[in-house]
């Protein structure tokens, strides 16, 4: 199977590929051996399948928000994560919620969080509080207007995902995609350090 990746995804991709072996044996310098390199583990290089299956999801997974953030720019002019923020606090009863909870909602960190949601509160759409039992604590406030522009941008967006995912996939395909995505996702996402290698 030929697959052609475009250059982004390779870009993303290309130090999972093991690079060609320049030392195949001992290395010598001037007819003497060089001291002895420790024992390192072999890395975990992927496959050529793997290899294939990663370079397809990287695509995906540029590809697909990248036009995400398009159309919602375009069509509603506010970004992927605004919309995000703005239709997380509209489903909670009372359209509020802690900006540390709200991160780990969106899959942001606090940082990051905090710079969208200060450009909302530039356009009126939330507004932040403090905790009255905990003045340390900040509460995200969705407005009626920031409910409006989540009414106002929700059918474009729906119809960019129907387009963008739904509409490519059978009924099958969907129910595969949510056991492969829910197996990613039912441990940390997170890199476990390299063990450290000794002579």
């Amino acid at each position: 199977m030929s697959i052609d990746v475009p250059f982004c995804s390779q870009l993303i991709t290309q130090t999972a590929v093991a690079p060609r072996r320049i030392l195949s044996t001992r290395p010598m310098t001037r007819g003497r051996t060089v001291i002895n390199l420790p024992d390192m583990e072999e890395p975990r290089w992927l496959t050529d399948e793997q290899q294939q299956a990663w370079r397809l999801l990287v695509e995906v997974l540029v590809r697909v928000p990248a036009a995400l953030e398009t159309q919602l720019q375009r069509d509603a002019a506010i970004t992927h994560m605004g919309y995000v923020v703005l239709a997380t606090l509209s489903e909670r009863d009372d359209r509020r919620l802690a900006m540390s909870k709200l991160a780990k909602k969106v899959c942001a960190s606090l940082s990051r969080l905090s710079h969208v949601v200060a450009r909302l509160e530039a356009q009126g759409w939330v507004r932040r509080e403090r905790d009255p039992e905990d003045g340390r604590v900040q509460i995200a406030v969705l407005t009626d207007a920031g409910y409006d522009k989540v009414v106002e941008a929700a059918p474009g967006h729906s119809e960019a995902v129907q387009q963008l995912i739904f509409d490519r996939l059978t009924p099958t395909q969907v129910r595969q995609m949510m056991k492969v995505a829910d197996a990613l996702l039912s441990s940390p996402v997170e890199v476990r350090p390299n063990p450290v290698h000794t002579p």
